[in-house]
């Protein structure tokens, strides 16, 4: 996976390469090539095309003035727009003067008149006015510039491919906060990392397309090695994907249970299911209150049944016993989907982690435990807890210290902030952080939803998926993750690692559902049910674009 990182840990990261023998202008060298070569794979035949390079002051800027160098020597017509003085012997500005491109001054140019005509012909704008480092506010005159560029640029017929040299300008790359007149870009080639900026809003709708450029670092550096945080990339999560033996049967892939449904919220357990027979489980069994089990069985007729004990269509406490016998047989449990917030779902949940007793962790969940003729506790597959089973679990106090081993967590950030006792603004400030420090607390994998989405390990890691889309901003696609998740888990894949690759594979299915659809808005949860295989196909063959 990629490495997401602070401007100050980059800062580090290229102090110590530089250190350790690849100089910065390699460094600018490099980057430059990266952000031509990014141009040339998004339009192959450059002759002739038009690139204007809005370069600053800085190595941001000198990155961009060799982009500007490798692209003129594959034919494009390149000119430059200094937004503010670069020094006379810069040798990266020499060289293109040499080649007598036009390269324009902001102080001399009265009325934006030569950066508008310079907008007006471009095929491809290049923003490379401040890298990472920028902070906020932006000066008046940079601000200027840019406002005066996206005006220029909005007017045109048909937009320019809008590359970012780094980060978009005016992007502060720690938070996310941005100047109103950073232009929103198409394309923006980060260099050796991303930042953590680029993925918090309002910010991250600047970015466009993230491609992470290779600027030469070494793998074994070990500032690098040291972040623990990563954007997860089809190529790490290809990886993940339980392999599919010729020679395999139903036994191979396991045996996963969604506990859930009630009378009020029926649907949610039969996403959840089929979300885990998409996700290549070789056996799923729903376990739900007989009252519905009618209703339900004609939506999953693949799916095997436990009944369990209700009041009112809500499951009770009783249906631990009925659990008992199951769970040798079983390897991963979903907890949750749509059980509903009666009181009776609530006593059940406390019975079943064994939160109203006393117990300890072992690796495979609670040991049972005789009280009165009943079993207390149940010895739990590994379990991925969603939606009403969250709620259920905020009323325990130190419910985190009697879940099973490498316990999954899917909240949302208002589940997440019932579960902290944060309110939710605190928690979407800084989701990385958040649920890096929640699951090193609770010693839990942590699924924060969301526009990328995070998944944090108990040990530190964690990694955010690359999607922010509103086709998942709709009922029962949180029901579809737990399934995969639980399913995921159920073929062997570790909770961390299955959280990771089944967050992934929901967020691709949500694109793949839009773009099917023609139509995020329109996208339903059982939609991205539909387009799961569409979504592992596409991850298995590399083929996302």
């Amino acid at each position: 996976m990629t490495k997401i990182v602070s401007v100050a840990e980059m800062r580090d990261i290229e102090k110590a390469a530089d250190a350790g023998g690849l100089s910065y202008d390699r460094m600018m060298e490099n980057a430059g090539e990266q952000v031509a070569r990014a141009i040339v794979d998004r339009v192959p035949d450059l002759e002739g095309k038009r690139v204007a390079i809005l370069a600053g002051p800085g190595n941001n800027g000198g990155d961009g003035l060799v982009a500007g160098r490798h692209l003129a020597e594959a034919g494009a017509q390149v000119s430059v727009y200094l937004v503010q003085p670069r020094e006379q012997d810069d040798p990266h500005l020499s060289a293109l003067r040499e080649t007598g491109m036009l390269i324009a001054e902001a102080d001399q140019d009265q009325r934006s008149r030569v950066l508008n005509n310079m907008l007006r012909a471009a095929d491809v704008v290049i923003d490379a006015v401040f890298g990472t480092g920028l902070r906020l506010p932006l000066r008046d005159s940079a601000r200027s510039v840019l406002q005066s560029a996206g005006k220029a640029i909005e007017r045109k017929e048909t937009p320019p491919l809008i590359v970012a040299v780094d980060c978009p300008s005016g992007l502060d790359c720690d938070t996310g906060e941005v100047d109103g007149s950073a232009l929103r870009c198409t394309l923006t080639v980060t260099m050796a990392a991303a930042k953590t900026g680029m993925f918090r809003f309002p910010g991250a709708d600047r970015v466009g397309e993230l491609v992470v450029g290779d600027i030469g670092l070494p793998k074994t550096l070990r500032e690098l090695k040291a972040v623990d945080l990563e954007l997860a990339t089809v190529d790490a999560v290809r990886a993940l994907l339980p392999a599919r033996p010729k020679d395999s049967h139903k036994g191979t892939y396991g045996r996963a249970m969604v506990i859930g449904g009630s009378i009020n919220l029926p649907g949610a357990a039969v996403l959840a299911g089929e979300a885990a027979y998409r996700s290549g489980a070789g056996l799923v069994t729903l376990a739900v209150p007989t009252s519905i089990q009618g209703l339900l069985a004609p939506q999953l007729p693949e799916a095997t049944w436990v009944l369990l004990p209700n009041e009112m269509g809500s499951v009770t406490e009783a249906a631990v016993d009925v659990l008992v016998n199951e769970m040798g047989a079983t390897q991963s449990l979903v907890i949750g989907p749509g059980m509903g917030r009666e009181d009776p779902a609530q006593t059940f949940i406390g019975r079943l982690l064994g939160l109203e007793a006393g117990g300890h962790r072992s690796k495979i969940g609670f040991l049972p435990m005789e009280e009165g003729g009943k079993t207390s506790h149940v010895q739990l597959p590994p379990c991925v807890i969603d939606a009403d089973g969250l709620f259920h679990l905020s009323a325990f106090d130190g419910w985190w210290r009697k879940l099973p081993e490498d316990t999954v967590l899917t909240p949302h950030p208002g589940e997440m902030a019932r579960l902290t006792g944060e309110s939710k603004d605190e928690l979407q400030k800084d989701r990385m952080g958040s649920a890096q420090a929640w699951a090193k607390e609770w010693g839990a994998i942590v699924v924060l939803k969301g526009a990328f989405t995070v998944v944090a390990a108990l040990d530190g890691r964690a990694a955010v998926l690359p999607f922010a889309t509103s086709a998942l901003a709709t009922a029962g696609t949180g029901d579809v993750l737990a399934g995969l998740i639980g399913g995921f888990r159920a073929q062997g894949v570790p909770g961390y690692e299955a959280a990771v690759l089944g967050g992934f594979v929901h967020g691709r299915a949500g694109e793949v559902a839009a773009e099917l659809l023609g139509s995020e808005a329109s996208v339903v949860a059982g939609d991205v049910l539909s387009a799961i295989p569409d979504a592992i196909e596409s991850i298995r063959s590399g083929s996302m674009d």
